[in-house]
């Protein structure tokens, strides 16, 4: 039997909101195995929203940097906050979104080894292990991200925490609406949607869904047993992706109502392309 921890029980609780008691039952149950004490919670109609958020994570911070042709995001970490803070390392982290952006690189691998722009002799990851030994603690790359400008769209990136959390938004249709495309990244940062529309999502997400609100719903009428189930897999893409949830700003509006409702006003076609959400270690 998996020894189950306070750890354990507080990352279960975090991500049910279910009481402490019962999230060592369902740890206990499930063997330790957290992913399936909450399909077993969930199961039992005890939890419903699930948050992803609540995994260890590592220090490090998300740095951003921009040209004429594109954005570039970039996730460092170290192995301490103290380091994390540290000038040197601060420094290192933009110089990388800067290179990144100069370079248009969208591989991490094919990134580390080309050579460092303020030092040739050096590459990337060459460079990365001067800052290793300067500051005494591992350092990684841990991704990276391009976004190419486009005519006749805004882009826009929110960093929260220093750069712990860190939304990007793109919007078709126009470019000058900064003010829509900040209002929907800052909601990201609140909501953590993981797909953009129900179109998203993969299949067998679906197919786990349905299996959980199937065990929910065990032994309703059969003629009203379809109608329960759509009802659950809509909540749960209300719950999951970006254009469905309620707008964190105005409840009365979901997302696609508010770029809908922007456009009319505005006279264009306005439509949510993309969005990205990076927390540090995730």
């Amino acid at each position: 039997m998996t020894e189950i921890t306070a750890k354990m029980i507080k990352e279960l609780r975090t991500r049910t909101g279910i009481g402490m008691g019962k999230c060592k039952e369902a740890l206990q149950e499930a063997n330790g195995d957290i992913s399936l004490a909450i399909d077993n919670l969930r199961k039992s109609g005890m939890a419903s929203a699930v948050k992803k958020e609540g995994r260890e994570t590592n220090e490090g911070v998300i740095c951003i940097a921009e040209n004429g042709k594109s954005t570039a995001l970039v996730e460092v970490n170290a192995e301490t906050d103290f380091v994390v803070k540290n000038e040197r390392f601060q420094e290192f982290a933009t110089n990388l979104a800067e290179e990144i952006c100069s370079l248009q690189s969208t591989s991490i691998d094919e990134f580390l080894t080309q050579a460092y722009s303020k030092e040739p002799s050096l590459t990337i990851d060459q460079y990365r292990a001067t800052i290793v030994q300067g500051l005494g603690e591992n350092i990684q790359v841990r991704r990276i991200e391009l976004f190419p400008k486009k005519e006749n769209a805004t882009l826009v990136v929110y960093s929260h925490g220093g750069g712990e959390l860190v939304t990007l938004v793109e919007i078709e249709g126009a470019s000058d609406e900064e003010e829509l495309a900040k209002d929907i990244a800052m909601h990201i940062a609140a909501e953590a949607p993981e797909y953009l529309s129900s179109n998203e999502v993969p299949e067998r997400v679906i197919e786990h869904e349905r299996e959980i609100a199937q065990a929910q719903v065990k032994g309703k009428p059969e003629n009203i047993l379809n109608k329960i189930l759509e009802g659950k897999l809509k909540a749960y893409f209300n719950q999951v992706c970006l254009l469905n949830q309620k707008f964190v700003k105005n409840p009365d509006l979901t997302i696609q109502q508010l770029v809908d409702q922007r456009g009319k006003d505005s006279g264009k076609q306005l439509v949510v392309s993309q969005f990205l959400r990076w927390k540090v270690g995730e």
